[in-house]
């Protein structure tokens, strides 16, 4: 069980992301950081507490070091709920005593540390690549974090979908008449940060209903009606939902020009 205390107020500055990346290379993160492209407020630093658990052939490299690889592994792009999308440790603030226990040759140790998370605050000013429209609205990438969604509503307006070439548009209105702004995939786009949304995909247990426990005997080994289709659709576990419908949103293309 983790311990989460965010330190408010502390983002990474330019010092503190070559720090970062120096500590990357050491640990052999998962996932690269954009902070220097992106901007760097979207990080934040927070506290967590876990026991670390280290295999006896680690037992020869430095504590530290094994520990981090640890952590990386255990936490580097997943995301934890309520607290954001992992990066890499930020360092590792307390060290308790370790403990091997009977049948069982690793070491355990309670650890007290940083890690950097990606959790943008609302209200942000982010910068991405449209990945793709659907009716739902436009979908947004920022190349390490894809689950972002700018919905109908929130796009410059008016606005519609091309259904043939699935495809968002803007009715841009002049002195001469219409014109239709495309928001094709691969342009960058800038966009606010109005919401977010977690979903705790943890596992559950198996179904305790009473027609479960009822129901015939059957020899059909086929799987229920529905079960391929809702194990295709996973739930994001954290999403971003975004807003252009403001003057300088949108597509970098159309204010440049």
């Amino acid at each position: 069980m983790y311990i989460f205390k965010y330190r408010d107020n502390i983002f990474l500055h330019t010092h503190e992301l070559l720090k970062l990346q120096e500590i990357q290379e050491k640990s052999s993160c998962l996932v690269r950081v954009h902070s220097v492209l992106f901007g760097s407020r979207m990080f934040v630093v927070v506290e967590m507490v876990d026991t670390v658990r280290i295999p006896p052939w680690s037992f020869q490299r430095p504590l530290n070091d094994a520990i981090a690889e640890e952590l990386n592994k255990k936490l580097a792009n997943k995301v934890v709920y309520n607290v954001g999308l992992c990066i890499c440790l930020y360092d590792i603030t307390k060290l308790d005593d370790s403990y091997i226990f009977p049948g069982d040759g690793a070491s355990h140790t309670k650890v007290n540390f940083r890690y950097v998370v990606f959790h943008p605050f609302l209200d942000e000013i982010l910068v991405g690549k449209i990945k793709g429209c659907s009716a739902e609205g436009v979908h947004v990438s920022l190349g390490f974090f894809d689950d972002i969604i700018i919905p109908p509503e929130s796009l410059q307006q008016p606005a519609k979908f091309d259904e043939a070439e699935q495809v968002w548009m803007w009715e841009y209105e002049t002195d001469e008449g219409a014109h239709d702004l495309y928001m094709d995939a691969g342009e960058e786009i800038r966009f606010r940060v109005v919401d977010e949304v977690f979903i705790d995909t943890s596992p559950t247990g198996p179904s305790t209903e009473k027609d479960a426990s009822t129901a015939p005997a059957t020899t059909s080994t086929a799987p229920p009606a529905g079960t391929e289709d809702s194990a295709q659709q996973k739930e994001a576990p954290y999403t971003l939902v975004g807003s252009v419908s403001e003057p300088g949103l949108g597509l970098l293309s159309w204010w440049n020009n």
